[in-house]
């Protein structure tokens, strides 16, 4: 049986994080020349940690990312967010650093 989370995973969460792809992508390049990041000197396992630990640990771009996807929800998908919250945006933060990391890093493009 699949569980609330995971159903509005997979109906509503990936969709937006699909649609907001080249948005996500802008958003952590710019964050990369604002903190003077030189990404591509980086091995392709340092790439795909350093995307990890910084979207894991930077609570201010981890929240700006969240705040662009719960920005597409409607009120009525908003309301059953706010029921689930956590869990919602652990799911948000492990799919945005898997989507990253399977199109920024150097290796994988």
């Amino acid at each position: 049986m699949i569980s609330a989370e995971e159903n509005f995973q997979n109906e509503f969460l990936r969709q937006i994080l699909k649609e907001q792809n080249e948005l996500l992508i802008a958003v952590f390049k710019q964050y990369l020349v604002r903190h003077k990041v030189v990404f591509e000197r980086y091995s392709p396992e340092d790439q795909a940690n350093y995307i990890e630990n910084t979207i894991k640990k930077d609570a201010q771009i981890r929240n700006y990312f969240v705040g662009m996807i719960i920005g597409k929800l409607s009120v009525e998908q908003y309301k059953d967010y706010i029921l689930m919250e956590t869990e919602l945006n652990r799911r948000i933060i492990t799919m945005l650093v898997k989507r990253l990391q399977s199109q920024m890093i150097l290796g994988n493009k």
